[in-house]
């Protein structure tokens, strides 16, 4: 069982050490792509800690889930995990991980199914706000321009995504600020940052009490932002993203003292307008390798014993 318990240590620490190690680094603002791939390598090596650990447990728990993992292994190596001569915590390890997979399984579906209903509604009311033109045919890269009197766009995820500006965005929005807004959230559509939405969320309301989850989700929510705000100024210059912020956002108060829940606009605006230097290439391409090993490390960790086995 020496196993097990090194796994979930592993995966304590990792929950533990790697969002401090992250909220101190100084880069994630600056290279919010790569800042986004290295939070999901963390956030799957804590996964995979839980599930090796859980499938070792259960091995060590019950003859039966001993013959199918390790149904293709020398005896040597079932020799070498000592599985025979488990804790008795192991049955109790193995059924509470086990929950908190079905747990965590379940609160994705919610949240999944929860996005659906709110965007099919979305949808529904888009329709009646603005209807299809006899004989035009419904099109899912279709821009839709909508009356209102608040200047805002959003976009509508889904397999079919969707761009909305209000008639107000369009008179307040000069130039290229239209470009840039638009360029905003199609650089959402295109990376899909739905889903990280949805499998941040569903993490951090299925175990509120994991402080790792809670950042996750909202590294999630700041980071998409970056890196949608970062694929608007490639194309159209951040001056002009940066005036664009503030065109759609001035009225809601966010530029104010008191916070609100558009509160991470000013420091948006200031970045763009007073951009960080970029990473080099050759640290961005360590930073992402380095990252990809992580998960790969409780992987070497449950076959030591098999491999020295065989050795």
């Amino acid at each position: 069982m020496m196993v097990p318990a090194a796994l979930l240590l592993l995966g304590a620490l990792t929950a533990v050490l790697a969002p401090r190690l992250l909220a101190r680094a100084d880069w994630p603002d600056r290279e919010p792509v790569v800042a986004l791939w290295v939070w999901q390598c963390v956030v799957a090596a804590v996964l995979v800690c839980c599930v090796l650990s859980m499938t070792l447990s259960a091995a060590a728990a019950w003859a039966a889930v001993r013959g199918h993992v390790f149904a293709p292994a020398p005896h040597s190596v079932v020799a070498a995990y000592a599985l025979s001569t488990g804790s008795p915590w192991a049955a109790t390890t193995a059924v509470a991980l086990a929950c908190g997979g079905a747990w965590s399984a379940a609160m994705l579906v919610r949240e999944v199914s929860r996005a659906r209903v709110r965007r099919r509604r979305s949808r529904a009311a888009l329709l009646v706000r603005a209807p299809l033109l006899p004989g035009e045919e419904p099109r899912g890269d279709r821009l839709v321009v909508l009356e209102g009197e608040r200047p805002d766009a959003w976009w509508l995820p889904g397999p079919a995504p969707q761009l909305v500006i209000t008639t107000a965005a369009l008179r307040r929005l000069k130039g290229s600020q239209l470009d840039a807004v638009l360029a905003h959230e199609q650089g959402h559509a295109r990376a899909r940052h739905d889903w990280l939405l949805h499998s941040s969320a569903a993490l951090a309301n299925g175990f509120p009490q994991v402080p790792v989850f809670a950042a996750f989700r909202d590294e999630m929510h700041r980071l998409v932002e970056l890196a949608a705000d970062d694929m608007a100024s490639r194309r159209h210059g951040r001056l002009t993203t940066a005036l664009a912020l503030v065109e759609l956002n001035e009225d809601r108060g966010v530029f104010g003292p008191c916070p609100t829940p558009q509160a991470h606009v000013p420091q948006r605006v200031h970045r763009l307008l007073t951009p960080p230097d970029r990473l080099p290439a050759a640290r961005r391409l360590r930073l992402t390798a380095t990252a990809a090993l992580v998960p790969v490390i409780p992987l070497l960790v449950a076959f030591v014993p098999g491999l020295r086995a065989l050795g």
